[in-house]
């Protein structure tokens, strides 16, 4: 028996485009999720959800229920993507879920991912299928 799908769409955002390729072929096999949308930058990422936060009646039905985040990245880290999704609307950032999924393994990142309340998890790369199934969030 196959399991429900959990999230309507899930988002991975991470300039390694061979680190996204392993994330989503092991979304994919979870069976977690419907949709999978990929960003190699933070601020396509972020125009991606201005851009569904202008579309008021699909917003909810379109944006992703889990966003997971890398934090090393080129021109907007994944704490400056953080911070200017804080400035999102209320309904946004109620819906979007965040997963910091990164190589750090710096105590200081760990904290710093603590201090915003839509970070909900932090995992070390590669995703796993534990991790997946496990992801109560």
């Amino acid at each position: 028996m196959a399991e429900k799908k959990r999230y309507f769409a899930v988002m991975l955002i991470d300039d390694n485009e061979i680190d996204n390729l392993i994330n989503q072929k092991m979304i994919e096999s979870s069976g977690i999720t419907k949709h999978i949308y990929i960003h190699t930058g933070a601020r396509s990422a972020l125009e991606f959800l201005k851009n569904i936060q202008e579309i008021d009646e699909f917003a909810s039905k379109i944006l992703p229920d889990v966003i997971f985040l890398d934090i090393d990245m080129p021109l907007m880290d994944g704490f400056q993507f953080l911070d200017e999704f804080e400035k999102l609307n209320n309904e946004l950032r109620g819906k979007c879920r965040i997963v910091m999924l990164t190589s750090s393994i710096n105590p200081q990142d760990v904290n710093k991912s603590k201090k915003y309340s839509y970070v909900k998890k932090y995992i070390n790369k590669p995703l796993s299928l534990d991790n997946l199934e496990n992801m109560d969030i």
